[in-house]
């Protein structure tokens, strides 16, 4: 039996949110009223059921819960305790979920935290600023800041801000300034698509179905609305595989068309060079890879491709995700080389990290 390398493995979807969420009832405030109940989104703390701790409940529309944060979960220590057990020897931070409400005041406040913690990391941390996505001259100013003054990597972002996608011309001012920066930037899922009412009343639907819906229509978005061919440097990582947006990609764009001849061509996408985008410029974490599954990977590895897919567990989502993240890796039928690559080269070169 050929012995098993041990791989560097980067984790480039990790969550934080300041551990003082709990205790600092003025920052609380704050984040809270970011939120849009105007928009039937509902927030509130209560605690833990059996437990003594609390958590931030957020409900959209009221009565129905798609996010919990609970408190004592973002821990320098415990992270790092749990970073060894897990195998993981470097994490890439981004906040859960809250990208799309955050104004820029609160964003101000994340990104001094996140830095005070990265730094406190001893290495094994690396940032990503957050920023109200309309690029003004102060949005623009704040990530400039953070990647040129406190050292952050990128910029993270939601798949999708109220009712609009990332390919909409709101997005333009920020994503001219990220393509001549040449900044990666991380695409965090978002609870619910814009159009979610037929599936609110199953929970595992609506929470991991919904999640899916909303990236795979981000994706195939950004894809067929010409965005790359505007910002041709613009380099964008889905998480949870892009919604599983290997399953539909031969589907959605399409290989050569066939010699045999159609009365009507009903799907053609009027755009040559779809492929190619999907290569140079759609990236995917697993976020989670036990929950996909050995054959699941392995097919999203050989459609969307070797070079693309980059290692993520969603901690601290759910522990077995994390914990058993790195031997499902371990486990898939693909070469040494592939798992080097998911495991750390993907995001070493992504995110302009250092090899180790």
């Amino acid at each position: 039996m050929t012995e098993m390398t041990k791989h560097r493995v980067i984790d480039a979807n990790m969550h934080w949110l300041p551990d003082t969420l709990f205790t600092d009832d003025d920052l609380r405030e704050k984040m809270m009223l970011c939120i849009p109940r105007q928009h039937n989104v509902h927030v509130r703390m209560e605690p833990v059921k059996d437990k003594d701790i609390r958590q931030i409940i957020i409900e959209e529309p009221k009565g129905v819960v798609n996010i919990n944060y609970a408190e004592g979960q973002y821990n320098i220590d415990s992270q790092l305790a749990d970073m060894d057990k897990a195998g993981i020897d470097h994490a890439v931070f981004r906040i859960p979920v809250w990208q799309e409400w955050l104004d820029l005041e609160c964003s101000k406040k994340i990104n001094d935290g996140l830095a005070e913690y990265v730094a406190k990391s001893g290495g094994r941390f690396t940032a990503l600023a957050v920023c109200p996505p309309w690029g003004t001259d102060a949005m623009i100013k704040e990530v400039e800041r953070c990647v040129d003054q406190l050292g952050f990597k990128g910029v993270q972002m939601a798949c999708k801000y109220g009712d609009i996608y990332l390919d909409d011309e709101a997005f333009y001012p920020y994503f001219e300034f990220i393509n001549d920066r040449k900044l990666p930037v991380v695409v965090h899922h978002t609870p619910l698509p814009v159009d979610h009412g037929s599936i609110l009343d199953f929970n595992n639907q609506r929470r991991q179905y919904g999640r899916c819906i909303a990236q795979g229509t981000a994706v195939g978005r950004e894809l067929f609305s010409g965005l790359f061919d505007r910002f041709p440097n613009l380099k964008l990582s889905h998480s949870m595989l892009g919604g599983g947006f290997f399953a539909f990609a031969d589907m959605l764009v399409p290989k050569p068309r066939h010699s045999y001849g159609d009365a009507v061509d009903r799907f053609d996408t009027g755009n040559s060079n779809l492929r190619e985008k999907l290569t140079n410029n759609l990236f995917f974490d697993i976020s989670g890879p036990p929950q996909w599954g050995k054959k699941q990977l392995e097919c999203a590895l050989e459609v969307l491709g070797e070079d693309n897919i980059l290692y993520g567990a969603s901690y601290p989502i759910r522990k077995d995700w994390f914990f058993d993240g790195v031997p499902t890796i371990e486990g898939l039928d693909v070469s040494d080389e592939v798992k080097a690559k998911v495991f750390h080269k993907n995001a070493e070169k992504f995110f302009g990290l250092d090899p180790k």
